[in-house]
């Protein structure tokens, strides 16, 4: 039997309701201030535009303080799966236009339905938070909300990858979500992110702050560290996202999108033998040295702004996807300090769960000293990084340049800490100590009772540093899997990622292991 006009026709207009989002005033309005609604969100990120929706006709099912008879289309979110790059993905966007884009219990029904179908369909999720928070009218059912999505989050991770873009406001509880899901997006304009605002701290503190000091994406991608981009425009945002999304697999039992179509070069690279500075103490730009190894010069860095002595993102190297590990011997001189080791351990853990080979670039002499750090529990950070490379059982590749000394050594992977294969340069150095603070320790009183203990003091330092810190001690005691000259390191690095590949690693059946967080 064919379907009536008049049904035909209610089905068009309630489309139309649904779709309307807050309204025409409210849609112009964001127009106006340069921001995009949560459909053209959606649409922009999805390949062609194309999504299925799910939860169109979804509404509120609050009764109190005058909301029964008001209209609220999705109930302010849009949740659909879609492709990205040919490959499906969840995702939602909050929708500010409609209420606030606050959160109630069919807003939070719709987000967590998604998350589930993203689990058990084994797809990452992509949310895009833009909401005033807690729907208040809604009460204990808005936290119940709230609460079922953190669930959520913290059932998917480790199972699905999670991406959040903050392109509006994500106060209080509703910044907890974001932080629950593995990289966070955040967008300069328009976009704040914060557990307690200005007029708060103000009331409880006394303290007057800005919004920039508490909720920006410039403090937080270089001072709190909370989140791991930052974009000019939320449409720079959905970039990032996308461009994310194509170095990772879609879930926890699929390898990353590796093409290994491209054929193994061994070709040497001679820019590499150059690069080093001849004098071992001044300082370099190890992301030079990146961009010589993997393809095409592109490495996705994250976190670029926060703890810069460590450099961590993701590239690839004649095709394999890997993530990358190195200090920066332009900060700090590439020591490790409380943020340095945050930073590597959560991103050496991501990687591990979704089968992403490891790289690791050594060029620290060691963590960074001082009461700050003592207080601050550099011990318990520190051995976040000894754990996480030491639980990894993904394909560990370590490349050691230059310094790699003492405890830091350690943290940076070497053979005792699972590394797969070792690789130095000539100019590595691994020892204790450096050359010279171990020589005025063990020959103090030779060097004191010389003419010139200056000189003397040079000469020993370099006896010990040929003697004892030369890669080709280590490389004897097969701590080294072999030193090989900086402009074979590509070549070398590519061969051990694919010859890795394979690996199988097993561990002793446990709940899971107890990071010292």
């Amino acid at each position: 039997m064919a379907i009536s006009p008049k049904l035909l026709e209610e089905l068009a207009e309630k489309r139309k309701i649904a779709l309307s989002g807050g309204g025409p005033e409210k849609l112009e309005a964001r127009k106006k201030k340069g921001l995009h609604t949560a459909r053209e969100r959606l649409t922009s990120f999805f390949d062609g535009g194309q999504f299925l929706e799910l939860g169109l006709h979804v509404e509120h099912s609050c009764h109190d303080f005058g909301m029964a008879d008001k209209h609220m289309a999705a109930d302010g979110v849009i949740t659909a799966i879609g492709y990205v790059d040919g490959r499906p993905i969840a995702a939602f966007a909050q929708d500010f236009t409609v209420g606030g884009g606050a959160v109630g219990r069919m807003h939070a029904k719709k987000i967590c339905d998604l998350l589930d179908y993203a689990k058990q369909s084994g797809m990452p999720v992509v949310g895009i938070n833009d909401s005033g928070g807690a729907r208040i009218q809604e009460g204990d059912e808005a936290l119940s909300g709230y609460g079922q999505i953190f669930f959520r989050n913290t059932l998917l991770s480790g199972v699905v990858p999670q991406i959040s873009v903050i392109a509006g406001p994500c106060a209080g509880g509703a910044a907890y979500s974001p932080a629950l899901t593995d990289f966070i997006i955040m967008a300069k304009n328009g976009a704040q992110m914060f557990i307690c605002g200005p007029e708060v701290i103000k009331a409880a503190t006394g303290a007057t702050v800005t919004m920039d000091d508490v909720g920006s994406a410039v403090t937080h991608a270089s001072i709190s560290g909370n989140i791991h981009f930052i974009a000019d425009s939320g449409v720079e945002a959905m970039q990032i996202a996308k461009k994310l999304h194509s170095f990772l697999p879609s879930n926890n039992v699929m390898d990353p999108p590796h093409n290994l179509n491209v054929p193994l070069d061994m070709t040497p690279d001679p820019v590499l033998n150059e690069i080093m500075p001849s004098n071992g103490k001044e300082g370099f730009d190890v992301k030079k040295i990146i961009e010589r190894l993997v393809d095409n010069a592109d490495f996705l860095e994250v976190q670029r702004d926060f703890a810069r002595n460590m450099v961590v993102g993701f590239g690839r190297i004649q095709g394999i996807v890997v993530g990358i590990i190195a200090n920066q011997p332009n900060f700090k001189a590439g020591t490790i300090d409380i943020d340095a080791s945050d930073k590597a351990a959560r991103f050496i853990r991501f990687c591990n769960v979704f089968n992403i080979p490891l790289l690791t670039l050594v060029d620290t002499g060691g963590f960074l000293p001082g009461i700050q750090q003592e207080r601050g529990g550099i011990i318990r950070h520190g051995a976040k990084m000894l754990f996480a490379y030491s639980a990894a059982t993904v394909p560990k590749i370590t490349v050691i340049m230059r310094k790699a000394y003492g405890g830091a050594y350690l943290a940076m992977c070497p053979k005792d800490l699972g590394a797969d294969m070792v690789f130095a340069w000539p100019t590595a150095e691994i020892a204790v100590m450096g050359a010279a603070g171990a020589a005025n320790i063990l020959f103090k009183r030779e060097i004191s009772a010389a003419p010139d203990p200056k000189a003397k003091a040079a000469e020993l330092a370099a006896e010990y540093q040929s003697k004892f810190a030369a890669p080709y001690r280590a490389a004897s005691k097969a701590f080294i899997t072999d030193v090989i000259e900086p402009s074979e390191t590509r070549g070398k690095v590519a061969m051990a990622l694919r010859a890795t590949l394979s690996k199988r690693e097993t561990r002793p059946p446990k709940k899971h292991g107890n990071i010292p967080l």
